[in-house]
């Protein structure tokens, strides 16, 4: 009987402890409890801050998008502008350097037949005081014959040097 009681107050004496074990940890969570919810909140306002600076963040990054979609279509337009504006003025330089063309070839044909027309000792005195290379260019025009002609009334040192101009050019 002993043994009973004393396993009796024993198991009081634990269940005494387990309560007051119990209560410590009420205690100890109703002290903490306090701070748990001021943490709770700090963190709450910092995810509040959090998602206000996302949402500012995404809606200045919306207007920059925007921004440059638009300077990019109008780079776009400009672009288009310049390459229309380089065929314009491709064909009228195309245009130009044709036109030019055909007015020296206008004009080596009228100085052609003029010197054809004069005496070849005429134009080989004329042709002889002219720069080579503006001679030759006179004289490649004319016709085998007249050519013939005129560097034989030329100085023969002349003749010589415009003959070798020439083999030149039409190699």
């Amino acid at each position: 009987m002993c043994k009973k009681i004393f396993l009796i107050l024993l198991l009081i004496g634990m269940n005494l402890y387990a309560k007051s074990e119990l209560y410590d940890c009420t205690k100890v969570f109703e002290e903490r409890k306090q701070e748990l919810i001021l943490e709770l909140e700090r963190i709450d306002e910092q995810e509040q801050a959090l998602n206000a600076l996302k949402e500012a963040t995404e809606d200045l990054l919306k207007k920059k998008e925007a921004k440059l979609s638009e300077k990019e279509s109008k780079l776009q337009a400009h672009e288009s502008d310049l390459k229309s504006r380089e065929e314009t003025v491709a064909k009228k330089l195309e245009k130009l350097q044709r036109l030019l063309k055909e007015l020296k070839e206008l004009k080596m044909n009228k100085i052609s037949q003029t010197y054809s027309k004069m005496k070849a000792q005429a134009a080989a005195d004329v042709l002889s005081k002219l720069e080579a290379q503006e001679a030759v260019a006179i004289l490649t025009t004319l016709k085998p014959k007249t050519m013939a002609k005129i560097l034989g009334k030329m100085d023969a040192t002349k003749a010589s040097e415009m003959t070798q101009l020439m083999s030149r050019v039409e190699e």
